[in-house]
């Protein structure tokens, strides 16, 4: 019967569950406590339906390495995550923020701070803090960099996708620079269309011109 894989996949998800519940790491390693147990989840999901037409004893077994399995691999991702976004945050200055939300890493910069009023010249403050990014990357080297530009919607539509683009674009060259692979990076224009603040008034939409870096784990 189905029911009898639960309890077994149930009890090796909490298995993995406390044995990551390390609380020396970064942040508690809430994301690895996460990790963990996503990866356990699937892992025993995985392992009972490729064993379907065994025996329940052998589901179950099947289930729990499968629990074992995807708990370590989603602990390490999870762990991964806290620690590059601690030393990050560390490490960026505190006008940059950095967001972990289990699943990936976003790194946010203003537009002010990265360019002159309608420039694509990212400027030298903002280069050191793009240097320090690169690097932490090619530390965990294991992850896909998506870089999205955000304008405001002072201008006609065309010329903001225009210009976020061509911003992603000078963001993600400097990330090139640092030595982080081709292969690993996209550009996005975002333009106007997702703003995260009113473009009503001026902090509104000095919040809506940013570029986002989200790390994302392969």
């Amino acid at each position: 019967m189905i029911f009898s894989k639960i309890p077994m996949m149930l009890a090796a998800a909490s298995l993995t569950f406390v044995v990551a519940c390390d609380e020396t790491g970064p942040n508690q390693n809430q994301n690895t406590q996460q990790g963990a147990i996503i990866g356990a989840l699937g892992g025993a999901a995985i392992g009972a339906i490729a064993n379907r037409d065994e025996s329940n004893r052998e589901r179950n077994q099947a289930a729990l390495i499968g629990a074992a399995l995807g708990a370590g691999a989603g602990a390490a991702i999870g762990n991964n995550l806290d620690r590059q976004a601690e030393e990050l945050r560390r490490s960026l200055r505190n006008d940059v923020g950095v967001s972990n939300n289990g699943r990936n890493l976003v790194v946010v910069l203003s537009q002010d701070l990265l360019f002159a009023t309608n420039s694509t010249a990212v400027s030298s403050v903002s280069q050191r803090e793009l240097r320090i990014v690169a690097s932490s990357l090619n530390k965990y080297p294991n992850t896909t960099v998506n870089v999205i530009g955000h304008t405001d919607n002072v201008g006609t539509a065309e010329f903001n996708q225009d210009l976020s683009q061509r911003r992603a674009q000078a963001v993600s060259a400097v990330l090139l620079g640092g030595g982080v692979s081709a292969a690993r990076v996209r550009s996005i224009g975002a333009g106007e269309n997702q703003p995260v603040a009113s473009n009503l008034n001026a902090q509104g939409r000095a919040q809506n011109r940013r570029v986002e870096i989200i790390i994302t784990p392969n």
